[in-house]
């Protein structure tokens, strides 16, 4: 019997709207609930039930029917996400990224990094490690795990994507990568919006470049709006 991932929705084809891969053909694969509670979320339907019902947005599917939903939209990239992808690593996560990979698909994950990963080397291409700040409104010891992000760091195979909604967010970002000494460094702004995300990226553009780091738009957003499953 095939093993089960907690599934928000799949959906595509598409682009990654984000980080280095922004624009690359892809699908997604979305799975349910986190561990964190942002307040800017883009995705609550993933995990606040004070304002969804989980009976709607969840659904346990076998691995072997998410592959085949990938499948059909023709894809050679696809990027897990969530929610937090993490919780379901002990799951069917890791036989889901193992049928992936046998089909030659370039496989990123997307996560918060507090949970640091223990599934077989060689699975995932593209770590998107999105440390959560401040601004989030988490509590510091639910959202930032040092020695996590160290260990997505020694992989070699992480980027660090902030979520930023002004430039005085940029020194709690400076503080956290010279602590935990992660490279490949990305900003993003929050928004929902193409008028915030415009104005936004204007302000922190010059400070981004001048710390050596990269900064990301939100292409999805710019394209279709807050729309979900695009």
């Amino acid at each position: 019997m095939s093993e089960a991932l907690v599934v928000n929705e799949c959906f595509g084809p598409t682009v990654q709207g984000e980080g280095p891969s922004a624009g690359r053909r892809c699908g997604f694969v979305r799975l349910g609930r986190c561990n964190q509670a942002c307040t800017w979320c883009d995705e609550p339907q993933t995990w606040a039930w004070d304002r969804f019902d989980p009976e709607t947005e969840l659904q346990s599917l076998a691995v072997d029917n998410v592959v085949a939903t990938v499948e059909a939209m023709d894809v050679d990239m696809v990027v897990v996400t969530g929610g937090e992808p993490m919780l379901q690593q002990h799951r069917g996560l890791e036989a889901l990224l193992r049928a992936l990979k046998s089909r030659g698909a370039r496989v990123e994950i997307e996560t918060a990094g507090t949970i640091a990963p223990s599934m077989a080397d060689g699975l995932v291409d593209q770590w998107n490690v999105s440390p959560k700040l401040a601004n989030s409104g988490n509590p510091v010891d639910r959202r930032y795990k040092p020695d996590v992000l160290r260990t997505f760091e020694a992989t070699g195979s992480a980027i660090f994507k902030f979520v930023v909604c002004g430039p005085s967010d940029l020194d709690e970002v400076a503080a956290i990568v010279d602590e935990c000494g992660l490279t490949d460094i990305w900003v993003m702004p929050e928004g929902t919006d193409a008028a915030t995300l415009a104005r936004r990226s204007a302000d922190l553009a010059d400070d981004v470049v001048k710390r050596g780091w990269n900064l990301t738009t939100r292409l999805h957003i710019l394209l279709w709006g807050d729309a979900r499953g695009r």
